[in-house]
Formats: structure tokens, C-alpha cells, sequence
């Protein structure tokens, strides 16, 4: 099943059913918003699944995914995991610090109360912040208990999402110091207009992964096309991370950490961070400028036969 949130007035929107080509939408009858279906997935899924059905054989009206909210525009709780050691290795000379122990996983826990639309401008305070995008993938679960290993999180992964966790890259370093975690660094996320079943991945759905190239475009070139899968653990293991001391509420969103891949100087990054961290190692500074006000970023995953999934996250920064 597709899923997206179109505005009604309402902080939470009204949650509608897209079709697998993204062509036609129809607003859901069995749950009004996103945040209620998680709330109650199993009772309100069959219904759901007939309405997709539906809508792919023409009921409806025209999917615009310009016009959508994020697909949970707003969440009890965002956790966003560092799942890519090669992005990890790179951030860590950036910033100059020892590297840091990867088992348990890396996570930190972000904004929450919102998430910005798929084409909205994103205001921000300053170019001297050192403006940075980070293309992920993403989950979003149903409730996890406490102490939920990680061979059961996997059942509890109800929706697939695409995000854009922001980053203020000078702001960053300093806040690492304090030992208090980041709060300044972080603004709020962007999240791609359509929340997808795993099914719908098919083959590309595996190992808790998605085996998909993430492309991510700046002022319409190419800045990279790193794949999902290489995950150091994938999101059953950050599930049961998070989930160690604490039960995790319907509805909550785990992202990837940008993703990457060994093979960067080929595919590219998805954060310019990572590539003025190449720089560094191979010509001995970065050049890469972060983003000026105006600048446009656009991610994009579609499947291997080219069927649209999660939609595009199209956005210009603006001055706040």
C-alpha cells in the first residue's frame, strides 16, 4: 500500500490511499490520518488494502505530490540511527574527532512535532551554519514493547519513508563537545510525499534494507546515487536498539543515518559534508561549498523498473 497526507487545516492533514504509479489518490475512509492507522494497523489495515485496490484501478481523482505534506507530518518520537560506516569514517575526519564505538549503534533522537512538506521552501538562520542536506531512508513503526530483539522488531515495520535529515554542519562540531548531544545543529526534517508498505519493494525490500540506489540532485546535477543496502545493521537492529530501555509509541520514525557507500568516490554522497570529506583526503582541503539561500536540492528512490515509491523530496533553503 502507498500512503500520503494532504492538507486540511488540521496539524496531522488528511490521510489518503495513492495508487502503486502515483497517478491517482483517494482520501482513506477507515482512518483519517496517518497516526491513527499506526495506532491501530491491524484492525484498520484490511480495510485499507481494499481501498488501494480501488484506487489503482482508477477510483479517485489526480495523486499531486507537490501539494502533500510529509506523509506523518507530525510524530510522537524521531530517532535517526548512523548506519553507514564509511559515512561515519569520512564525518569523523571532517570534524576532526576520535572515532566513535559503533556497537551499540549510533542514534540520536531529533524534532519530532513536525516534518517539513516534500516541496516546501525550508527556512533556516544562516549560510554561515554551514547549510547541509542527508538523503536516508526511513521507517515508521507500529508499538514496539521494551526489550523487543531484533528478529521480532522486524514485524513491527509497517512503513517505508525518505527523508532529508538537515544539518547545520559549523554548529555541529561544538555541540558534539558538550556531551549533551545536538539541539542547534539539527533543524527539522523533510520527508518525501508517499509512505510505502515493505511489500512494495519487492526483491528491493531485504535483510530490514532498502536495496535501492537514494539520488540526490543539487541545482539539477547529479550529487550522488548511493545504495540503501549497505546498512553495518539494518533497521530490525536499530529497532531493538532504541527499543532496549524504553517501549517505542505507534507512530514512531527511525531514519537510516545519510546514505553511503565504500565506493564513494563512484556513486557519489548524499551530503556535502561527505564529499568536502573526500576532498580533504584526496586534495588536501574541502571545496565543496555547503548551500546558499536559493539553492535547491531534490532526492528521489524509484524501483528498478522505474515505478515511482516514496515520491521526490524537491526543496529550495531559504533565509528564516
Amino acid at each position: 500500500m502507498k500512503f500520503a497526507t494532504l492538507p486540511d487545516g488540521t496539524p496531522d492533514g488528511r490521510l489518503h490511499v495513492v495508487s502503486r504509479d502515483h497517478a491517482r489518490c483517494a482520501p482513506a475512509k477507515a482512518a483519517r490520518t496517518l497516526r491513527a492507522l499506526m495506532e491501530d494497523w491491524e484492525a484498520l489495515a484490511p480495510a485499507l488494502q481494499a481501498e488501494y485496490e480501488a484506487v489503482n484501478d482508477g477510483a479517485g481523482a489526480p495523486f499531486d505530490p507537490a501539494a502533500a505534506l510529509a506523509p506523518l507530518p507530525r510524530a510522537w518520537q524521531w530517532l535517526d540511527g548512523s548506519a553507514y560506516d564509511s559515512h561515519g569514517a569520512l564525518m569523523e575526519k571532517v570534524f576532526g574527532v576520535d572515532p566513535l564505538p559503533t556497537d551499540p549503534p549510533l542514534m540520536y533522537q531529533g524534532i519530532s512535532d513536525r516534518f517539513h512538506a516534500p516541496c516546501a521552501d525550508v527556512p533556516l538562520p544562516s549560510e554561515e551554519d554551514g547549510i547541509d542536506f542527508e538523503g536516508e531512508f526511513g521507517i515508521i513503526t507500529d508499538a514496539v514493547p521494551m526489550g523487543t530483539d531484533a528478529a521480532a522488531a522486524r514485524g513491527h515495520i509497517r512503513l517505508l519513508v525518505q527523508i532529508n535529515d538537515w544539518s547545520l554542519r559549523r554548529l555541529a562540531p561544538r555541540e558534539m563537545k558538550t556531551g549533551f548531544g545536538w539541539l542547534h545543529c539539527k533543524p527539522a526534517c523533510s520527508m518525501a510525499p508517499v509512505a510505502v508498505t515493505p511489500d512494495e519493494l519487492g526483491e528491493a525490500w531485504r535483510d530490514a534494507r532498502i536495496d535501492l540506489p537514494l539520488r540526490v540532485d543539487r541545482e539539477g546535477e547529479r550529487f550522488g546515487a548511493a545504495n540503501g543496502y549497505e546498512m553495518s545493521v539494518g533497521f530490525d537492529g536499530l529497532i531493538a536498539h532504541a527499543a532496549y530501555s524504553r517501549d517505542l509509541v505507534a507512530g514512531t520514525i527511525i531514519g537510516s543515518g545519510t546514505v553511503s557507500n565504500p565506493n564513494f568516490r563512484e556513486v557519489g554522497s548524499s551530503c556535502i559534508a561527505e564529499r568536502r570529506g573526500i576532498e580533504m583526503i584526496d586534495e588536501g582541503e574541502a571545496k565543496t561549498p555547503f548551500l546558499r539561500f536559493g539553492e535547491r536540492v531534490r532526492m528521489e528512490a524509484v524501483a528498478a523498473d522505474g515505478t515511482p515509491l516514496f515520491g521526490a523530496i524537491d526543496q529550495r533553503v531559504v533565509q528564516a
